[in-house]
């Protein structure tokens, strides 16, 4: 596939303040994208801005919202394209795990999880949207092993990450031919916090390198995002022996 250079363009990340959303910050600005960096914990975005800025030669901004609120979400996106003068990526990343069968699940868990998983990510696409179709952009979406496969352990979680899947395929339909990218980038486990409000995190659960690390999600959002003519429609990022016991 083609490449071209990312130097200059401009990303929103959502999600931003931990994860696989800061090493994507970290990546993307390697490669020269100025950054817009959203979530709800300004202190932690603050942090991230001043080490990316120490260590390449980009411009951010700092943005407290939240996915959830349309509104929030709005002015997120206006605040990147009047600091930025435009929106070339958008890193759909922000999300929200909770586990539980269907029996055990509560009604705010699996609230919670709707409005960040599946809402969140519209209000953001739809308000990207018309900014991306400008500047013949690239969509991405982190997706998850879970929208492939069953996961009797959470399935409101997976359901939403099959939504994730499935919007995201009929976005690229609707929004091709006028030039906008759309990919999803489906990990299995990452070594980050999720989790972390359930039970015990990922990066608790698992030592360095026995799953995916995000600067390895990171790196497949930079590949997802340098393609110049095609689109990335989905990339699939699994730990080895993820089929293992299968």
């Amino acid at each position: 596939m083609e490449t071209l250079s990312l130097d200059g363009r401009t990303v929103l990340i959502t999600g931003a303040s931990s994860g696989i959303g800061t090493a994507s910050a970290h990546a993307l600005a390697g490669e020269g994208v100025d950054l817009a960096l959203a979530a709800r914990r300004e202190d932690r975005l603050d942090e991230i801005a001043d080490a990316v800025e120490s260590e390449h030669d980009v411009e951010t901004l700092t943005i407290s919202a939240d996915v959830r609120d349309e509104e929030s979400v709005e002015s997120m996106v206006e605040g990147t394209v009047e600091r930025f003068g435009g929106l070339d990526i958008l890193l759909n990343n922000a999300g929200l795990g909770r586990g539980g069968d269907v029996e055990s699940l509560s009604t705010e868990d699996y609230r919670l999880m709707q409005d960040t998983n599946v809402d969140g990510m519209f209000f953001t696409t739809r308000a990207a949207l018309p900014h991306l179709k400008e500047s013949q952009g690239n969509l991405i979406f982190i997706g998850s092993f879970a929208g492939h496969f069953p996961r009797p352990s959470n399935p409101v979680y997976a359901a939403t990450k099959w939504w994730t899947r499935g919007f995201a395929s009929s976005v690229q339909a609707s929004v091709g031919e006028e030039g906008v990218a759309v990919t999803v980038i489906n990990p299995s486990e990452v070594r980050t916090e999720f989790g972390s409000a359930s039970g015990e995190s990922f990066a608790e659960r698992f030592q360095e390198g026995e799953v995916t690390e995000p600067e390895e999600v990171a790196d497949a959002v930079v590949f997802a995002a340098g393609q110049q003519n095609s689109t990335v429609s989905e990339l699939d990022l699994y730990r080895r022996n993820k089929f293992s016991g299968f």
